[in-house]
C-alpha cells in the first residue's frame, strides 16, 4: 500500500518548481493533492501531470497573502474531500536587496506572501487538524533563514520568520497530535528562479545561477 493513501494533502506555490516536485511525490505516493496556486494555468498544469500518472488532484485557486481567499480554498476543499491531513507551505516570492535599498512597499509584499501567507494557512487549516484529531505541517524555509544571504534583506527576514512559525507550532501542538517541521533549501534550479534571474540579470543568467549558488551552502 503507498506510504499516504487514503491522506488529503494541500500543497501552496504548488503550479512550479519545488511545490510542483512535492505535489507529484505526493501524489505518487497516494496522496489526493489539492493544488493551490495563484496561477491557474500553471496550478492546472500540475493536476494534468499528475493525472497523467495515474495521481489524483484537484486545483484551488489560491493568494496566500488574502486569509479569505484562503478560507475558501480550504472549504472547497473540504467540501471535495472531507478532510486535511497535511498542509504544505511552500508558496513565496524573492527579492533583492538590502535593509539601505529595499523600500517599504516591496518589504511588506514580501512579508505578505512569505510571513503572513504561512500565517493565513496555518491559522485556517490547523482547526480542521485538531478536529481531525492530528495531521502534518510541513513549511518550506530556506538557507537564507540561518546565513542571512547577501542583498536578500526582506527574502532572509521572511524565512527567518517562518522558521521560527514551525517551532512555535510545533511546540504548541505538539501534545494534539500535529508535527511541524520546516525544510531550509539552498538554490534549487526551477521556472521560479529562471523568472527571478532573467528580471533581475537580464542577458546574465547563467553566470548568476552559479554564483549565487556559490554563496549558499
Amino acid at each position: 500500500m503507498s506510504s499516504l493513501a487514503d491522506k488529503v494533502a494541500i500543497v501552496t506555490g504548488a503550479g512550479s518548481g519545488i511545490g510542483r516536485a512535492i505535489a507529484q511525490t505526493f501524489a505518487a505516493n497516494g496522496a489526493t493533492v489539492a493544488v493551490f496556486d495563484f496561477d491557474e494555468a500553471a496550478g492546472q498544469e500540475t493536476v494534468s501531470l499528475i493525472e497523467a500518472a495515474g495521481g489524483e488532484a484537484a486545483f484551488e485557486r489560491c493568494d496566500v497573502s488574502s486569509q479569505e481567499s484562503v478560507r475558501a480554498a480550504v472549504r472547497d476543499t473540504l467540501a471535495r474531500r472531507g478532510k486535511v491531513d497535511i498542509l504544505v507551505n511552500n508558496a513565496g516570492v524573492a527579492h533583492i536587496g538590502t535593509a539601505a535599498s529595499t523600500s517599504e512597499d516591496d518589504f511588506d509584499r514580501v512579508f505578505r506572501v512569505n510571513a503572513k501567507g504561512v500565517y493565513n494557512c496555518l491559522h485556517v487549516v490547523i482547526p480542521h487538524l485538531l478536529e481531525a484529531g492530528g495531521g502534518v505541517i510541513l513549511n518550506l524555509s530556506s538557507v537564507a533563514a540561518v546565513t542571512g544571504l547577501p542583498d536578500r534583506f526582506a527574502y532572509s527576514a521572511s524565512k527567518g520568520a517562518v522558521h521560527t512559525m514551525t517551532f512555535s507550532v510545533a511546540t504548541d501542538y505538539i501534545d494534539r497530535n500535529i508535527r511541524c517541521n520546516c525544510i531550509c533549501p539552498a538554490r534549487v534550479h526551477t521556472p521560479f528562479v529562471d523568472g527571478y534571474l532573467a528580471r533581475n540579470y537580464p542577458g546574465q543568467e547563467q553566470e548568476m545561477f552559479e554564483k549565487l549558488s556559490k554563496a549558499q551552502p
